[in-house]
């Protein structure tokens, strides 16, 4: 856990801040869930928010914070004999909600029992919208709201009040993510030298989780790891690596208390990239550093986006595989034929930061409305960044051969697509340059110790040992 003093604190600017105005906010825990029996459980993970305000990261505790008195409960079971037997001992919940600065715990049937007394004296219960099926089917025995409704009665006030909190990570937090990476940089130093030709995408997959569990909490999501990596979230792994190929690995580790790290680097297979895998590379690489650079307090991350967009289709217009204006280019969608997904995102207990809330809500401002052309409608985050942000940032280029027939076939954009150039490089499969970055007075800075991207420094890392 954080320090006692940091979840006293954030529960207090909870009564500070613009929230609800009264009744009580319900903060459900998460259980254990079976894999394919009950004693065969996923491993356990915590709610994200509930994390947040209350730090115990075990199955079957819930928290309620009484927006009237300012009071905050805690509601769990004591292990009993049966559970230290299998589990081992565990603290009883009054001395861990203590180290959480809570003071008032009871047993979790009790929960049930205060909500309905609150419920019948006409006091508002605040929620958020839940993510799991068995959430939702709690929420409806303790607030009588059918489970496939429960969703449309989250509490907006309260989504925006974390939101808000969340957000903008403290030094403590930054911390935390500055561990996550540091893990995820070994992640990528191993996947590098282990880009050999003869071996598996499984070994590579397999020495990244391995990596993670002994320095951390684990991997912070399932990662892609795959030679074909314009197939944007690839878990298949069952390839065996050649000389030529490329391997994109877009992976993260997480810390001691769950904060997240994400970072993806291409490497060649057997240590030369192609001529031109090369120049594709360094578009890449280009469009990334251009993108951290208009990364500061103020700015839209919509416009860091284009600004990306921009300078890649700047490159592809010199290779040859576009033409015409790179603004019109660029209005007109054409370049997504390449660069078919959004730049990046916010993050921090998730890596995926607080999408469970909701993407509208986290990464787009009131005033902002989400694009429907193709790429643009899958920017996850577009409103303007803030001192204490931490956001990915990761341009690609792909060669998706099915979007590559669907548009050429439609004459889709040939204002601004050579297909028969692009036909040329098809074979190259995907490249995706990825950092995260934290959003200072000063600009972008990169979080974590330096890690290869300039290609003579992959090259000189890729299948260098086992």
């Amino acid at each position: 856990m954080l320090s006692r003093s940091t979840y006293i604190r954030r529960r207090e600017a909870i009564l500070e801040a613009d929230r609800p105005s009264s009744g009580l906010l319900l903060l459900l825990g998460n259980e254990s869930a079976a894999m394919n029996y009950r004693a065969n459980p996923y491993p356990f993970r915590q709610d994200s928010t509930f994390l947040y305000y209350f730090g115990l990261d075990g199955p079957a505790v819930d928290g309620l914070i009484d927006l009237d008195s300012g009071e905050a409960q805690l509601y769990g079971d004591d292990p009993d004999l049966e559970d230290v037997i299998w589990m081992g001992e565990r603290a009883p919940l009054r001395e861990r909600a203590a180290r959480a600065g809570v003071e008032t715990t009871a047993p979790r049937s009790a929960l049930s029992t205060d909500l309905a007394t609150a419920i019948e004296a006409g006091r508002p219960i605040h929620f958020l919208p839940p993510y799991r099926d068995r959430q939702a089917r709690r929420l409806e025995k303790l607030t009588g709201i059918t489970a496939d409704r429960t969703a449309d009665y989250a509490s907006i006030p309260f989504i925006q009040t974390v939101v808000q909190h969340r957000s903008v990570k403290s030094t403590e937090e930054i911390d935390q993510i500055e561990t996550a990476v540091e893990t995820t940089a070994r992640l990528h130093r191993a996947a590098m030298r282990r880009a050999a030709p003869g071996r598996t995408e499984r070994e590579v997959a397999g020495a990244l989780s391995g990596i993670a569990e002994s320095h951390g909490r684990g991997l912070s999501f399932r990662p892609t790891c795959s030679i074909r990596g314009e197939i944007l979230h690839n878990h298949d792994y069952s390839r065996t690596m050649e000389d030529g190929d490329l391997l994109l690995v877009d992976a993260g580790a997480t810390s001691p208390e769950h904060y997240a790290g994400d970072i993806t680097r291409v490497v060649p297979v057997g240590g030369q990239f192609t001529t031109r895998q090369r120049v594709l590379y360094e578009a890449v690489l280009a469009a990334q550093t251009a993108a951290i650079e208009a990364v500061a307090p103020g700015v839209p991350f919509r416009e860091v986006h284009l600004e990306a967009c921009r300078v890649l289709t700047e490159h592809l217009m010199e290779l040859g595989l576009m033409t015409g204006s790179v603004e019109a280019a660029v209005e007109a969608g054409a370049h997504a034929l390449f660069f078919p997904h959004g730049l990046g995102h916010m993050m921090g207990l998730d890596v995926h930061d607080m999408e469970n809330l909701g993407e509208e809500r986290v990464g787009y401002a009131d005033d902002q409305t989400r694009s429907e052309q193709f790429g643009l409608h899958t920017l996850r985050l577009a409103r303007p960044l803030r001192t204490g942000f931490v956001v990915t940032v990761e341009p690609g280029c792909y060669f998706i051969p099915t979007l590559i027939e669907r548009w050429r076939a439609e004459g889709r954009h040939d204002a601004f697509i050579d297909y028969e150039a692009v036909a040329r490089y098809e074979g190259v499969g995907g490249i995706r340059i990825e950092d995260d970055v934290l959003v200072t007075n000063e600009g972008g800075q990169i979080l974590g110790p330096d890690l290869p991207k300039r290609p003579d420094a992959v090259e000189d890392r890729a299948g260098s040992a086992s």
